[in-house]
């Protein structure tokens, strides 16, 4: 019974409501709040009560404002870079090494003996030959088609609305065809370009200019070469390319000896054949004992310089980088280059970067939330942003091209372009690199790495072997690498390299946030209580004047809907209903004629019609009223 009791009061509680009106409610909040300023509105007369309900209204607006700022702030995930030095041991960098030329003249020469013919005779029609010069009637006839397929041009802009091309061979080869192009070049200045087109003979062409015919034909040859290496297969052009026992001559880490045993071989289309030290793949990788050059990595390296491709590489000297383990060099991005017949001595610190993940930055820590596939994830390499943009530029031409690009690993089931069996892959490639609309795409997909390690490079360079100790030096090389005691070495082939940790001092730049949630709550309560004298407990007093608003709105809002529905009924019924007194007189009539009509005679009684119920007195009699007493709520 008691908790029957109970929860009728609560009931009568809730449909009473707080008990206020609006105004009661809102005076009774201004009287006790322990807020400055709508205590002074209540009390003070008419002229001071509006200037403090102004200066209420204006610092309330004011507060307002500047929780939007500090609330803003701290969505927008800020971070802060802090720098901090340590020492420690630390893990000796992968090197990667690989020759500036990617396969050995010598090897390839038979894949590319029409292609260097076209360049020669396409070089000497550029450079004027003087007439009589008949070196091309001597000479077998040329493969045009290899040409046609992806030509140089000269492109007379004199009339830059009407310029005029002219392909290098389309005139005629006789000796007074080239007397006469030759003067008409003579007196024209032209420039050099290659022309791409969707396919052989289609008028959709594209011209990319160079400023220098260096430039053109070394762009022109590399399309090209890259067209006929795409069709050899892997082994065969690791095969063509420099053998680790060639190229490392001598290797000596720290005071442990080494060899080209030491070294993991990967392909690299850039640069051919790459060798690897302490990549840690298969082995736990090095540490470096102490700082210094005597503790660090000296290696003898023999590039070969005399059998390089002509046309296709104008570099000559070792290309190298230093990376993390189990990383892929890029060294196209990366590397640096050491010059042949030089000493070559590489300085390293380490920066350590620490990034701050979402929501802070759009960072990964191993890629896996990055929407590209990585097409180098084949060499079990760990994630990185340069594979990220050449896996998403890969995709994009394969899924545009139909087929993919010599220079990057290929998605599954896509074949690398060629001009036989995609002759406009040349010109869909270029139109694809130029794309600013691709270039964002991946770049937006693409994400950088959390953490990385960045190894700072301190080169200096000096001449090697010097002129006094060249011939003993190169002597015993010769020696060591071909048993032969002539000397098969040359200043223009050997490169001698030092690579050290200057000192054990590391560099950490890791980010932090620039605002939390303590930050976040002190600005909100400083704010609130310089401009309004509030705390927590004004914030809880004003919550509690919002509940009771809500609460008396939802009494009013039933009330409305209870008369409402009074109002509907009275519109069905127009009649007044009986009133109390009016029921029991009726019920006392009815009983009068019931005791009036029994008392007649039975012989004078009128009988009931057959089938007539007998009469309901029940409807008559009076029903209880259970009227609430405003005061019931009061025990």
């Amino acid at each position: 019974m008691n908790l029957k009791k109970y929860l009728v009061r609560a009931l009568h509680r809730l449909q009473k409501g707080p008990g206020y009106t609006y105004k009661e409610l809102l005076v009774w909040y201004c009287d006790n709040t322990n807020t400055h300023g709508p205590k002074r509105i209540i009390k003070e007369g008419p002229k001071k009560k509006l200037i403090w309900f102004f200066l209420t209204l204006l610092f309330a607006s004011l507060v307002f404002w500047q929780w939007g700022i500090l609330i803003n702030t701290y969505l927008s995930y800020n971070v802060t870079s802090s720098l901090s030095i340590g020492f420690k041991t630390m893990k000796f960098p992968a090197v990667t090494v690989c020759n500036a030329n990617p396969f050995k003249y010598s090897e390839v020469k038979h894949l590319l003996k029409e292609l260097d013919r076209l360049i020669e005779a396409a070089l000497e029609r550029i450079l004027q030959p003087t007439p009589g010069n008949g070196s091309e009637n001597v000479s077998p006839p040329l493969n045009l088609q290899l040409w046609n397929q992806i030509p140089l041009v000269l492109i007379d802009e004199h009339n830059k609305d009407n310029p005029i091309i002219l392909d290098i061979f389309e005139t005629n080869q006789t000796a007074e065809g080239n007397k006469t192009a030759a003067s008409n070049e003579t007196e024209k200045k032209y420039k050099l370009a290659v022309k791409l087109c969707s396919h052989q003979g289609s008028d959709n062409c594209t011209y990319r200019n160079f400023t220098s015919a260096a430039q053109a034909v070394t762009e022109w040859y590399i399309l090209q070469s890259t067209s006929i290496l795409s069709k050899v297969p892997l082994h065969e052009r690791i095969r063509m390319g420099y053998q680790a026992e060639d190229m490392i001559l001598a290797c000596l880490y720290g005071a442990e000896p080494c060899n080209y045993k030491n070294f993991t071989q990967i392909y690299h289309p850039d640069h051919g054949n790459c060798y690897i030290f302490n990549w840690g793949m298969d082995e736990e990788a090095l540490n470096s004992s102490n700082p210094g050059a005597e503790f660090g990595l000296k290696l003898i390296l023999d590039i070969s310089q005399q059998d390089y491709i002509p046309y296709l590489s104008s570099a000559a000297g070792a290309r190298l980088m230093l990376h993390q383990q189990k990383s892929f060099p890029f060294l196209k991005d990366q590397g640096i280059y050491a010059m042949a017949g030089t000493e070559t001595s590489i300085g390293v610190l380490v920066d350590e970067l620490e990034r701050m993940g979402y929501p802070y930055s759009d960072c990964t820590m191993n890629g896996s939330d990055v929407p590209v596939k990585n097409l180098y994830s084949q060499y079990n390499t760990s994630y990185s942003i340069q594979a990220c943009l050449r896996s998403c530029f890969q995709n994009h031409m394969a899924e545009i091209c139909g087929c993919g690009h010599y220079m990057f690993p290929l998605p599954e089931g896509v074949n690398y372009c060629n001009n036989e069996d995609n002759p406009g892959w040349a010109y869909c490639y270029s139109s694809l690199r130029s794309s600013i609309k691709q270039r964002q795409i991946c770049i937006d997909s693409c994400k950088e790495t959390c953490n990385d390690t960045q190894y700072k490079m301190t080169i200096s360079m000096a001449d090697w072997p010097s002129e006094a100790s060249e011939d003993w030096i190169f002597h015993i090389l010769s020696y060591e690498r071909d048993m032969s005691t002539n000397v098969t070495l040359d200043r223009n082939g050997i490169i001698k390299l030092n690579i050290y940790f200057q000192e054990y001092n590391y560099r950490t730049i890791s980010e932090s946030a620039a605002t939390t949630i303590v930050w976040l709550l002190s600005s909100l309560g400083g704010q609130f209580g310089f401009w309004m004298g509030g705390s927590v407990l004004c914030l809880i007093e004003f919550g509690e004047i919002i509940i009771d608003s809500l609460w008396i709105t939802v009494i009013n809002m039933i009330g409305w809907c209870k008369g409402l529905k009074q109002r509907r009924a009275r519109a069905r019924y127009p009649d007044t209903p009986p009133t109390v007194s009016e029921l029991v007189e009726a019920h006392t009539n009815l009983g009068f004629q019931h005791e009036t009509v029994g008392a007649l005679p039975r012989d004078e009684a009128l009988p009931p019609e057959p089938g007539t119920p007998p009469p309901n007195y029940d409807s008559l009699r009076v029903q209880p009223l259970d009227i609430l007493s405003p005061d019931s709520d009061a025990e």
